[in-house]
């Protein structure tokens, strides 16, 4: 058997007013989710275990079938991974973002208007050069997402994800020490994070954007630490080989940590306008030779940030005609493929960050009868065969464990 595993990254929601009290997968119109839905069995994942962040390191990693509890170190170390970084036993690994602050000093969006890979790259270098030492830098990645590594660091530290504050001012969730000894360690970065402020204000090109009429990406914000992280290759004890798909770092680090081919796709940017036909082709291509594809598209998700409900069917709606159209014509000329399609969790309007919920899903088994429920939204699947799974349920659910 083949399987192919598709995330529309933080695609589930809660009913919107202005959406006739639907989510916007509700309202979406979504063909061919539907008419795999149809043939499928359905159900709800909790994805983030009690007491942890609704992350979207957490929620892949129980999607996978990995304890977080156990394993999870912070995303900037799976991002890390992903960009082929060597990590030391005593480096504390952290995500930085470039972020775009106020000028009262609020924060105004977590990506500095989603700055170009280009541009953030010129800014990373500049900071480099005044507040890197060692190992101790920050590592360039993608658009405004970046790595930072401290050197002998403690992850005894509060960090608060920049998605999670807009409007709320900077000083009030600056690096806070949970252990005395992590003292050091917080004073360190909130200094850094008010001398790249110094820094970023004063660059040109940040002059240059603000001409422009786009933000400005004047700090860094620190967040998600942790240390080298121990986990079980995947593929080795599920006898598979798999490949993961992502425009994202984070999700890209953490397959290859256990055990996945990392294919990257040309045109893929992690935003509404991503490669989503490239994306599938790919994914088809590659299930030729691995048995496991884990396909993940992060477009719903940043539309959740964004607080924009036509935004997020939009993106919806391109993932079932782009994405899902060519899995649903894939598994009607084969009998050897099984799909599933869930989110890895909410990421609200209302909100406009992560929520702990369960998440629907669908499995679609060639040969198995599907369940009664007919179509694919939060609210259905609720009727459906599998109830709600927790933990490693799903995985052993799809192959079959």
């Amino acid at each position: 058997m083949k399987y192919i595993i598709l995330i529309p990254d933080g695609m589930a929601d809660w009913e919107i007013p202005s959406l006739g009290y639907r989510t916007p997968l509700g309202a979406a119109k979504t063909e061919y989710m539907e008419k795999l839905c149809r043939i499928s069995s359905t159900g709800q994942l909790q994805t983030i275990p009690g007491g942890m962040p609704a992350g979207s390191e957490i929620a892949n990693l129980t999607i996978l079938g990995y304890d977080p509890v156990e394993v999870y170190q912070g995303r900037g170390v799976l991002e890390a991974a992903s960009m082929g970084i060597d990590i030391n036993d005593n480096d504390l690994v952290m995500r930085c973002n470039l972020v775009c602050l106020y000028p009262d000093g609020r924060i105004k969006n977590h990506s500095a208007g989603h700055i170009s890979t280009e541009e953030a790259c010129r800014l990373i270098h500049s900071l480099n050069k005044e507040v890197g030492k060692g190992r101790s830098k920050i590592y360039p990645g993608v658009s405004y997402r970046h790595v930072f590594i401290l050197e002998n660091g403690s992850s005894e530290i509060d960090c608060t994800p920049p998605h999670d504050v807009p409007g709320v001012q900077f000083r009030d969730v600056l690096v806070k020490p949970m252990r005395p000894r992590a003292q050091k360690t917080a004073e360190l970065l909130n200094e850094l994070i008010l001398k790249s402020q110094v820094i970023l204000n004063e660059h040109p090109l940040n002059t240059e954007r603000i001409k422009a009429g786009k933000d400005s990406a004047n700090s860094v914000w620190f967040w998600s630490a942790g240390h080298k992280p121990e986990m079980h290759n995947f593929m080795e004890k599920h006898h598979l080989r798999g490949a993961v798909i992502s425009a994202v770092d984070l999700v890209n680090g953490m397959c290859k940590l256990a055990g996945f081919e990392v294919i990257r796709v040309k045109g893929a940017t992690g935003l509404y306008d991503t490669n989503y036909e490239g994306k599938a082709r790919a994914a088809i291509n590659a299930i030729k030779h691995n048995d496991l594809v884990y396909l993940h598209i992060e477009a719903p998700d940043e539309a959740g940030h964004e607080g924009d409900p036509k935004l997020k069917m939009n993106t919806i709606e391109d993932i079932d005609r782009k994405v899902v159209k060519h899995l649903f014509e894939e598994v009607q000329k084969r009998d050897d493929l099984a799909i599933a399609i869930l989110p890895d969790h909410a990421t609200p309007i209302e909100t406009r960050t992560h929520t702990s919920e369960p998440v629907p899903f669908l499995i679609y088994h060639p040969g198995e009868p599907p369940d009664d429920v007919t179509e694919f939204n939060e609210a259905s699947v609720t009727e459906g065969k599998y109830g709600l799974l927790k933990g490693d349920e799903f995985m052993k659910v799809f192959l079959g464990r």
